[in-house]
């Protein structure tokens, strides 16, 4: 025997589990039946694809089923499977130390709310170690498939454990895994045959393997006039494929028995979608929507949530082929009839078939929200709520679905309160609008205040606003909605929406007029401005900065050279000043006397702070605060 030290961050997690979930202590058997099914599932699947462990059918692995005992008495439970079954090595990793790095986020996430916090353990994958908020001991017998030797991992869950090989009587005849469970004061509730079989009918009903449940059952003896225990064995779940059953025959309450029993959570889906296709390609699909959204959801090693089976036979559950990344919070099952049941995850991402099936259930899941947004408004408000963002990253990849993407993704806007769609805010259009509208970078606040939206509030002209941080990344790559151009007001081509046709001769001799004043600015700011021009979209403010059509803003390089691309050039956005404005129309006057020392510092002075606060109001850090101080400063002391 060898006495092992748990990994640190897993001495941490039995700590902060058995103190913060004690209010839900009977989700360990929820998790430990989890496992024997995913156990099960793996070694099926070997034993059609794997001939080493094909030629062991017959010795006990061809029946898979999870076996409950209890002993009331003794206050023990033993919970055993005939899967895959785990080594001495397998043992070490897999109950000793955090495998996965996005479990150690476990630790942190944690919030002392018990509900939300027993959904965070399967998430993170970490049930096996809620057995110990119900036990003081536990025992684990496991002989892998193939192997020949069994080995015993034990441990109180505080202090560390113990592993040793098992021989003679004690050993595993079959490949499997038993937990034997020694209950505490707090676990001996469960000792119960039939609190068990609630638990069980509860979390597991349609784990696609039965569950037979043996314990000392009481029957009442009419002759004796007594109750007397009979040793019983029973099976206690539906153990069906509940996916491939008509939807005719399923209740709501099968649906979210089985999503809780996919996700290890507590909380409802917030709606699902069933689907069997038959014809060409023959196929099964149930997929969720969860309520809230997936703690690693913006994570790069996020856990995939869709399982995969064919002909009813688990495949994986950890592939990112599945379903394209923008749709990686939908939870469920796919099950084929025609791919092959060897298949890797190397041929999925060439299988003709799953790409077909991929294709199909993007277009379902797409429409049925389609559906849902049309007729249940406030539900759809919900799911928008929680994955608005996601839908957005589609539009970016998934070209064949970016119309429908376009009328599932909702904006802010300046003209309604909330969130609004395209397809409500083309009804809105002015009958003189040429396109829909829409300002991205910077928080909410930013935008609404930009001077960029001056003039298309004194027009009655609605404008969208884009706050999320990937949009102005997303968005450059769509042009139309629905025959509709979209533009950026904060890019040049938006302003030439807005000239008025019936005075040229104005516009002309307007910019005639300020030339003088254009060429100084420009030659002040050199190589910090790419031009300055006179701007046909601001109506209270002196200046704005904008951006061609295929450049990035000045707010987007900012951010993209804080997330580390160094060779970044630096922006060269187009200043625009305001004809109309007053400091423009004092600065012009002031150009014919420009030989004046003193009046040339203040234009030069002016120039910068126009400049400046124009890249603030854009929501871009100022790279020299102190001298735009110092300009301030002089203005100021001038103007007193």
């Amino acid at each position: 025997m060898s006495k092992r030290e748990f990994q640190t961050e897993v001495s941490q997690l039995l700590h902060l589990i058995v103190h913060s979930l004690y209010s839900h202590p009977e989700i360990f058997l929820r998790e430990l039946i989890s496992n024997s099914s995913d156990a099960l599932d793996k070694l099926r699947h070997l034993t059609l694809t794997d001939d080493t462990i094909k030629a062991l059918i017959g010795n006990g692995i061809d029946s898979p089923r999870i076996d409950l005992e209890l002993n009331e008495e003794a206050k023990t439970l033993a919970i055993s499977d005939t899967g895959i079954g785990m080594n001495e090595e397998d043992l070490v990793s897999h109950l000793g130390t955090i495998a996965r790095s996005g479990t150690k986020n476990f630790l942190s996430q944690l919030s002392g709310d018990a509900r939300k916090d027993s959904n965070l353990i399967g998430q993170f994958g970490v049930g096996f170690y809620s057995v110990f908020m119900v036990a003081d001991k536990v025992e684990v017998i496991s002989r892998k498939a193939g192997d020949d030797k069994t080995w015993k991992w034990t441990s109180d869950g505080k202090t560390g454990f113990d592993l040793e090989e098992v021989t003679g009587d004690a050993a595993r005849k079959v490949a499997g895994t038993t937990v034997h469970i020694h209950f505490n004061d707090e676990g001996a509730q469960y000792a119960n045959g039939w609190r068990l079989t609630e638990i069980v009918k509860k979390y597991s009903n349609h784990i696609a393997f039965p569950i037979f449940l043996t314990y000392d059952k009481s029957e009442w003896n009419a002759d004796k006039k007594e109750s007397i225990k009979t040793r019983t064995t029973e099976q206690i779940n539906a153990a069906s494929a509940m996916w491939q059953r008509p939807k005719s025959e399923l209740k709501d309450e099968d649906y979210t028995e089985l999503y809780k029993a996919l996700t290890g959570g507590w909380d409802d889906p917030l709606f699902w979608f069933h689907t069997r296709a038959e014809g060409t390609l023959e196929y099964t699909t149930l997929f969720y929507i969860p309520a809230k959204a997936p703690l690693d959801l913006y994570q790069a090693d996020y856990k995939t949530g869709v399982k995969l089976y064919v002909k009813r036979v688990f495949i994986m559950d950890d592939s990112k082929e599945l379903l394209p990344p923008y749709l990686r919070f939908v939870r469920g099952i796919i099950d084929s009839e025609d791919l092959p049941l060897n298949v890797s995850r190397e041929i999925l991402q060439q299988n003709k078939v799953l790409t077909a099936i991929k294709t199909a259930s993007v277009k379902k899941i797409l429409s049925e929200l389609k559906t849902i947004a049309t007729n249940d408004p406030e539900k759809y408000a919900k799911f928008i709520a929680e994955y608005n963002r996601p839908l957005k990253e589609g539009l970016y990849g998934d070209y064949a679905n970016r119309e429908t993407l376009l009328d599932l993704i909702r904006f802010k806007s300046t003209k309604v309160e909330g969130l609004t769609s395209l397809a409500d805010a083309k009804t809105r259009m002015q009958p003189e609008q040429k396109a829909l509208y829409y300002i991205t970078g910077g928080n909410e606040s930013i935008l609404r205040n930009s001077p960029l939206l001056e003039i298309y509030k004194k027009k009655g002209i609605e404008v969208l606003l884009l706050d999320d941080d990937i949009d102005e990344i997303v968005f450059s790559t769509v042009d139309k909605y629905d025959g509709v151009d979209l533009k950026a007001v904060n890019k040049g081509a938006a302003s030439e929406d807005l000239k008025d046709d019936n005075e040229p001769a104005k516009s002309a001799e307007q910019a005639e007029a300020l030339k003088p004043l254009l060429e100084k600015i420009k030659a002040t700011l050199g190589d910090a401005v790419k031009e300055v021009r006179a701007s046909t979209r601001l109506a209270d403010s002196p200046s704005v900065i904008v951006s061609d059509e295929d450049e990035p803003s000045a707010r987007m390089r900012h951010m993209m050279r804080a997330m580390g691309q160094k060779e970044m050039p630096e922006p060269q956005p187009t200043l625009e000043i305001n004809p109309d404005h007053e400091i423009i129309k004092k600065l012009l006057a002031d150009i014919a006397n420009a030989s004046d020392v003193l009046k040339n510092a203040k234009i030069e002075d002016a120039a910068w702070l126009l400049f400046d606060q124009a890249l603030l109001l854009e929501g871009v850090p100022l790279k020299d605060p102190a001298t735009f101080v110092q300009r301030l400063n002089r203005v100021l002391n001038q103007s007193i």
